[in-house]
């Protein structure tokens, strides 16, 4: 968000939100919980679409990241949230309405990585798939925050996980690996 503060709910170690609105930046500095999104967006081949993280990125620059990645604003719910993040993040247009059933709510993880000294990451993540034939042609990424996308098979995914082309949060892989070769 630039030019505006982003205002972030404190969560308790446990993820039960506080009432309390603190600024992103003292989250990061202070180390303080707040709960984040991460969204797959999956075609009709069963491939993941994927973003690579602009390298001007704060934290991770360069890497691979599932679909879609943000904070839940303070009084956002996670569903909310992803929606705005598409649009946001890749310049995918949702529907008109979206409903919580067009997000598949697959699990929720807590994560900590120390990203520097100044920079805490401690977050709980709501983690959601999202089916939709997208062509990648049309999305508009924003350049701030993604350098590219393309669609991937699981075991394309998996590989790349395992040789550390992706952001380190990946506790939503063999979940999301699980989800799609069910199937």
């Amino acid at each position: 968000m630039s030019g505006k503060v982003e205002l972030l709910e404190v969560l308790d170690e446990n993820g039960v939100g506080t009432g309390r609105p603190e600024t992103r930046d003292n989250v990061h500095k202070d180390g303080l919980w707040h709960r984040a999104i991460i969204v797959a967006i999956i075609n009709n081949n069963n491939e993941i679409l994927i973003q690579k993280r602009a390298k001007i990125k704060e934290k991770f620059p360069g890497l691979w990241d599932i679909s879609v990645a943000g904070h839940v604003p303070f009084g956002h719910d996670s569903v909310s949230c992803a929606a705005s993040e598409t649009m946001e993040e890749i310049g995918y247009m949702l529907p008109k309405v979206v409903q919580l059933k067009d997000f598949r709510f697959m699990t929720s993880f807590r994560n900590q990585l120390p990203v520097s000294e100044s920079f805490k990451e401690n977050q709980y993540y709501d983690f959601f798939v999202y089916n939709a034939d997208i062509d990648i042609s049309r999305i508009n990424i924003q350049v701030e925050e993604v350098e590219e996308v393309k669609f991937v098979t699981a075991y394309e995914l998996k590989t790349m996980v395992e040789k550390g082309l992706f952001h380190p949060r990946t506790e939503w892989v063999n979940v999301l690996y699980n989800y799609i070769t069910k199937f």
